[in-house]
């Protein structure tokens, strides 16, 4: 794996753009990108100190926004923007000179975050992978690949450019984000921007700022491993490298496909995206929506990696942070012995209908798994009442695996479940004649087989104990 490239300190940097004189926009702001539609979008560079600087867009005829170098050369405007639509040009004008950036389109943006699953491109081994790569004619759809690079201080830049999306490009970029951004456009008819700020086996405390993390008495202490001259672990660390350089760009949202590499410290995940989502939203200066992955089944390699705890604890954070959703893929697994499910077609069709119906408003219908609702025994057996089953419950095999029952002491068993006439799931096990607790799918490589009747999703795992687990 190539090593990361630690970018200049930020004074460095400004010092060789003071030196320029040229105006200098950072890299996000390239041709053929993106802006955030119907909505004023901020605009920024760097220039020499005191320069006044001028930037209209095309699509307001006239319309022309002024600002004023600051002593460190960085300026800041902030612009209004129209419908859907394009190409568009942006211009830029200082004291002695015009840059034009070109084929600029108005639509939706939004960042792609997390770690490898996020970063997988079709060239990783898509399922369908020829078919979809032929089929990726979307010049609509546009890609900016952030370089991974981790840094020790926020970054004002990073590399990259904005690509549209065709055969030879969808094939190197991410293949969630892409079905994501083909679904929306299909729904909404809107161009579509993705930023792909993704570096897999990452923790999220790299994409945190440092100090949310330090000043949180729940994580200050929190192990986050060893730190390598080569690879990002230190919290902050792709936050600064990876993110900071895009603020405040205008975007719609982010979505998330992280947590694998947090399985062995699980027990404060959601304690984690609450600083990370409410970190992201203020620094971006809005609370926009923010839609993530539950991890699928996998079979991790120690006893101390516990991927169910850290699945519940993406499930708490939905319920903590407002605006937000998660989708569940554990019936998308396929070989549980490859953390990397081939299957991001269906995947990026979740997000999509997820945002589709609560930020757009336009469902595509089911868009949330089935969930535990509540529990009530009845002499042996356990009646559990099951949340969002969009006309019922149905089973996939004759059997239903994954369950568990356990007695006041704690102590659980398989267990047999059915699903009765009026869609309750009915619980038990022959040893166990006073039921206390039932988990469903609480392991690591448990794929469920259960779906709601006409919306296709996965129940979502669930224990109904708050027992404490080592």
């Amino acid at each position: 794996m190539s090593r990361p490239v630690f970018l200049l300190t930020v004074g460095f940097f400004l010092a060789s753009l003071t030196c320029s004189s040229k105006v200098i926009l950072p890299a996000v702001f390239s041709d053929h990108m993106v802006l955030q539609r119907n909505s004023t979008v901020a605009v920024w560079g760097f220039s020499d100190p005191g320069e006044n600087i001028r930037v209209c867009g095309s699509w307001s005829s006239g319309d022309t926004v002024r600002a004023k170098a600051t002593n460190d050369g960085h300026w800041r405007v902030d612009i209004k923007t129209g419908d859907a639509g394009g190409p568009f040009e942006l211009n830029v004008l200082g004291a002695s000179q015009k840059v034009t950036l070109q084929d600029v389109l108005l639509g939706e943006v939004w960042i792609c975050s997390g770690q490898s699953n996020m970063e997988f491109s079709a060239n990783w081994g898509l399922e369908n992978k020829q078919a979809s790569i032929e089929q990726a004619d979307f010049p609509g759809i546009r890609f900016f690949h952030v370089q991974r690079v981790g840094a020790p201080y926020p970054q004002q830049d990073t590399k990259g450019n904005w690509e549209l999306c065709s055969p030879s490009t969808m094939q190197n970029n991410t293949a969630v984000g892409y079905f994501f951004a083909r679904a929306l456009q299909r729904k909404l008819n809107v161009p579509i921007g993705l930023i792909q700020s993704a570096w897999g086996g990452t923790p999220a405390e790299t994409w945190i700022r440092a100090d949310k993390v330090a000043s949180n008495p729940d994580l200050a202490t929190h192990p986050n491993g060893d730190q390598a001259d080569w690879w990002p672990i230190k919290p902050g660390a792709l936050y600064n490298g990876m993110i900071a350089p895009l603020i405040p760009y205008g975007i719609a949202g982010a979505i998330w496909y992280q947590g694998e590499s947090n399985t062995n410290n699980p027990g404060t995940y959601a304690v984690l995206m609450d600083s990370l989502v409410t970190g992201w939203r203020r620094d971006f200066g809005w609370n926009f929506p923010f839609y993530y992955v539950q991890i699928a089944p996998f079979t991790y390699d120690s006893t101390k990696q516990k991927a169910y705890i850290l699945r519940e604890q993406q499930d708490l954070a939905q319920r903590l942070i407002p605006n937000t959703g998660m989708v569940v893929i554990g019936d998308l697994a396929g070989d549980i012995h490859d953390i990397h499910p081939k299957n991001k077609l269906d995947v990026g069709y979740r997000l999509a209908a997820y945002a589709l119906a609560e930020t757009y408003h336009q469902p595509m219908g089911p868009y949330q798994s089935p969930c535990y609702k509540s529990m009530r025994v009845v002499k042996d057996k356990a009646y559990l009442t099951i949340d969002r089953t969009d006309g019922g419950l149905v089973a996939t095999g004759t059997v239903i695996p994954y369950f568990q029952v356990a007695g006041a002491d704690q102590q659980f068993v398989a267990a047999t479940a059915v699903i009765n006439k009026q869609g309750i799931l009915v619980v038990s096990a022959n040893s166990v004649k006073e039921p206390v607790a039932v988990r469903y799918c609480f392991s690591n490589s448990a794929v469920p087989n259960i779906f709601s009747k006409n919306g296709h999703l996965p129940l979502a795992p669930f224990r109904t104990d708050n027992w404490k687990i080592e």
